[in-house]
């Protein structure tokens, strides 16, 4: 029997398979889970190098992205392969910082990987899109944060429905403007 809301765990939890890109992308975050998954998946050959990003934040105390480095390069990733974006304080931030990463570094990826919290998987996704080339294609990786929300358990707290539901209202207020803006634009 299906649950009433599985349409908002299909729409907020989902990964796509992986394929050789050109560098692993991270959002912004307190997480070490996070860096750890990009260290697994740079140790897999799935990318050459890895972009974490993120500026000054309350939950640590350093900027997100050198906290995000720090666990990288414990783990044995070499520092010239992590890139470096550490003023970002917004999911858009994030997207919009590392495309000029990138650019400045010369590189155009075609094939990205995002890894990010399970349940800001679609708001990552949709707001790099927006940012990034439209032939860029994008691989997620989500990751169980320390939260513990799964797409199984989301529902069964308040502490996991409160999370779940905040990341679903952003995506309505990050791209409520664009929508309009770039829908009025397509119908002149």
């Amino acid at each position: 029997m299906s649950f009433p809301f599985d349409s908002i765990t299909d729409f907020m939890f989902f990964e796509t398979k992986l394929e050789q890109s050109e560098v692993i992308l991270i959002p912004g975050a307190s997480q070490p889970q996070l860096a750890e998954r990009a260290a697994l998946l740079y140790r897999q050959g799935i990318a050459p190098l890895i972009l974490p990003s993120g500026g000054v934040t309350t939950h640590v105390e350093t900027t997100e992205w050198e906290f995000l480095r720090n666990i990288g390069t414990s783990l044995g990733i070499p520092s010239e392969a992590i890139l470096q974006e550490d003023k970002a304080t917004n999911t858009f931030e994030n997207a919009r910082f590392s495309l000029e990463v990138l650019d400045h570094h010369g590189i155009q990826p075609k094939k990205v990987v995002l890894v990010c919290k399970n349940y800001h998987a679609r708001r990552a996704l949709l707001t790099y899109r927006f940012v990034f080339p439209r032939e860029t294609e994008f691989y997620v990786s989500p990751v169980i944060d320390k939260t513990g929300i799964t797409k199984e358990n989301w529902f069964l707290d308040e502490e996991k429905i409160s999370r779940v539901m905040n990341e679903l209202e952003k995506v309505g207020k990050y791209f409520r403007p664009a929508i309009y803006r770039i829908g009025s634009s397509a119908r002149q």
